[in-house]
Parts: C-alpha cells; sequence; structure tokens
C-alpha cells in the first residue's frame, strides 16, 4: 500500500509530467496564467531546470503522486531587483481546499528567506478570489493592479500585485544564495522534513 503522508520536496525533472498536467487546465481554458501555448511536458522540465540552480521550485507528493507544485523567479532583470522574488503556485483540482495551498507556499516562503531574499510578489489575475484569499491569508499586502493588463479568453483582463516582506532590508545587503548553493543544506533539509 502507498504512503499517503505528504512529502514536500524539491522537483526533479521527472515531476514535469504531472506539474504539465497541473498546469494545461490553466493554459487551455483559465487565467490564472496568461501563457496561451501549452509548453509540452519537455518544455515544462527545461523551465523546471533552468530555474532551479537560483530559486527554488517545491513540490507537494502523497503516495507517490504530486498534487501541488510552487516556484519562484527572478521579478525583473535589472540587477537592483536581486533581493525580490515572483512567486506561482497551483494545486491540482482534485487536491484544492486541503490547506496544501498555505503549507507549500509557506514553506516556499521560508526557502526564500532562506536564501536571503527580501520580498516576495505574487502577481494575479483579477478578480482571482481564490489566490487573492491565499496570498493574504499568507501576509501579502495589495501593492496595485495593471489595468487591462492582458488579453485572453476573448476578454481583457486587469492584474493585481500582492508583496510580502520576508525580511528587513538592510544596508548593503548580502547577495542572495543561489538556490543549487541551499539546496543540500541541512537548513533546507530541516525546513522540508519540518512543513511535510
Amino acid at each position: 500500500m502507498l504512503d499517503r503522508h505528504p512529502t514536500i520536496r524539491i522537483a526533479r525533472a521527472g515531476d514535469a509530467e504531472a506539474i504539465h498536467a497541473i498546469y494545461a487546465p490553466h493554459v487551455e481554458s483559465g487565467v490564472a496564467t496568461f501563457e496561451n501555448v501549452l509548453p509540452g511536458v519537455d518544455g515544462m522540465r527545461e523551465r523546471m531546470l533552468a530555474r532551479l540552480p537560483h530559486y527554488p521550485w517545491l513540490v507537494w507528493e502523497e503516495g507517490g503522486t504530486v498534487l501541488a507544485y510552487a516556484y519562484a523567479g527572478r521579478f525583473r532583470e535589472r540587477a537592483a531587483y536581486d533581493w525580490i522574488a515572483e512567486t506561482s503556485i497551483y494545486v491540482h483540482p482534485d487536491a484544492q481546499r486541503r490547506g496544501i495551498a498555505r503549507r507549500l507556499y509557506g514553506t516556499l516562503l521560508g526557502v526564500m528567506r532562506l536564501q536571503g531574499l527580501t520580498q516576495a510578489v505574487g502577481v494575479i489575475t483579477l478578480p482571482g478570489t481564490p489566490s487573492v484569499t491565499l496570498h493574504e491569508a499568507m501576509g501579502f499586502a495589495p501593492a496595485g493592479v495593471w489595468r487591462k493588463a492582458g488579453w485572453k479568453l476573448d476578454a481583457w483582463w486587469d492584474v493585481g500585485v500582492w508583496q510580502k516582506e520576508l525580511q528587513a532590508a538592510t544596508p548593503s545587503p548580502p547577495a542572495v544564495t543561489p538556490f543549487a548553493t541551499l539546496a543540500s543544506t541541512p537548513a533546507l533539509q530541516a525546513l522540508l522534513q519540518r512543513d511535510s
């Protein structure tokens, strides 16, 4: 019998198919993402592997099945933005309303703190009530709206920005630790085990 105990862990290349399956409905018939062409499993794998050296990409797994994933990524390209990252989370429809999103997102934010990031930003297609509720429950505050920012499914959509301070910004901040450097540390392993 499969162990149903949930595990939060770093995403692996072999997770790409499950992650793609969770993401696909949002591309094809939703507005949580403004992407409108499926990346394909190989494309999703390439995204994960390209991001992991620098930023966390985590999955929630139960009984060998990935039910949710969350990741951080670069907010803007200019060097002054090194201490802020954009976050995303997707949960399989069959696993929603079980508290998975809060636990997985909380772990992601904890990892970002370990890296030395000071700010997290969530970008939400409005009205996006479930996502707004999640972000505000996690301590994010509204930081602005981009009006009619995206055209998808034959409509214009506003996009809201939510921001959370992860730790105090200090003068002369140390460089952010790349995720690949942090990935095998006892501090990260302890965080993942604590939240699983």
